[in-house]
């Protein structure tokens, strides 16, 4: 999406000289809304609020959701964001501090789903948890297919986990009861995020879904993981 005609010609109109001591609105139609920016008696101070005004209205038109995807963990102390397209939802569990709603690719009768929680236990126990939580058509091992990696990140350890089978879906949460769902050829990508300040216990994103929606959205998941900085940074 680029600025309209209609803020370019506001543009011009300032460059031609609205200098004077007076201060105006412009009216300035983006993406079919109205907007007012306030043009400073100064013409390049003018024209740089147009511009920003301009550049605000076409961000929010093209990612509306982009106030609710930045969240915290950690007490506050670490922010993330997840990727553009990814919908903040009210959490499934009263467990879950932060959940996503992640569009489903072609093909794929869910979406894709991201919860954020903090919980304790040892790492390794967790991601044995996750293995029993897939099994394989084969009735091969699920820690054999699955891989993990451990690095570094805004002072952190993040174990990352990748794994995929038929998963045992439980909506209302891992300690909820409930009914389990069988999900064939499923796919979850997750991170344990182990703070510097070992008060602050483990986080734990778990984004999972149909196997060509998490593959489609990967990069995304990853990108967010990495981008992981200190709060107010």
């Amino acid at each position: 999406m680029t600025r309209s005609a209609d803020a370019q010609n506001v543009e011009r109109c300032l460059k031609a000289g609205w200098a004077g001591g007076r201060s105006r609105c412009v009216a300035l139609l983006v993406g079919g809304g109205l907007l007012w920016a306030p043009a400073v008696a100064c013409a390049q101070g003018a024209v740089q609020a147009v511009r920003a005004a301009a550049d605000a209205a076409v961000a929010g038109a093209a990612d509306p959701d982009a106030g609710t995807r930045a969240f915290l963990i950690a007490g506050g102390s670490l922010t993330l964001e997840a990727p553009p397209g990814w919908k903040r939802v009210q959490p499934k569990s009263g467990i879950v501090e932060t959940e996503f709603s992640i569009p489903a690719e072609e093909g794929d009768a869910q979406p894709g789903r991201m919860t954020v929680m903090g919980a304790g236990g040892g790492v390794q126990a967790n991601v044995d948890r996750w293995y029993g939580q897939f099994t394989q058509p084969d009735g091969s091992a699920t820690k054999d297919k699955a891989t993990t990696k451990a690095v570094k990140l805004a002072g952190c350890t993040v174990t990352l986990v990748d794994v995929a089978g038929t998963y045992k879906d439980t909506p209302g949460g891992p300690f909820a009861g409930g009914k389990t769902i069988e999900r064939p050829e499923y796919r979850m990508l997750a991170a344990i995020v182990e703070p510097e300040d070992k008060n602050r216990g483990s986080y734990f994103l778990k984004f999972y879904g149909p196997a060509k929606t998490v593959a489609k959205h990967a990069d995304g998941f990853r990108t967010m993981v990495e981008g992981m900085v200190p709060a107010g940074k």
